[in-house]
């Protein structure tokens, strides 16, 4: 599922993994999101708790441009660089997350962003 998060001066496509978080998150949409930054990581609390446990796939290993689901924070993730956690390069959760998507296109104007954002989450298709 394409869907697009907008907010910022930004408007950021991304692909939904099919996985059963994933689809849980797109019942939720359209929704609003207020996230905080933690290195190049941004996270926030999506509202409406989705119930959803750790996933058999969740880790903490993370590729750049990726997006997860966090269970304990109740918290859409969007990783695109290096986090507090990071022992390199890579994108790092604090704790296991369950990977939902990746960023499309152009989403390096991330890193200019500050401390915290708000972005509305919609279905592109």
């Amino acid at each position: 599922m394409k869907i697009r998060l907008i907010g910022e001066g930004l408007t950021l496509e991304a692909l939904l993994n099919g996985s059963e978080t994933a689809i849980a998150l797109a019942t939720r949409m359209p929704f609003e999101v207020r996230l905080a930054r933690w290195g190049e990581e941004y996270y926030g609390d999506i509202g409406d708790p989705l119930s959803m446990a750790l996933a058999p796939d969740a880790r903490v290993e993370m590729e750049i441009g990726e997006l997860a689901y966090w269970p304990p924070g109740n918290a859409l993730c969007v990783f695109f660089g290096p986090t507090p956690a990071s022992e390199g390069d890579e994108p790092r959760a604090a704790s296991p997350v369950n990977p939902v998507g990746f960023l499309k296109g152009d989403w390096q104007g991330l890193a200019r962003l500050g401390n915290a954002i708000t972005l509305t989450v919609e279905s592109a298709e």
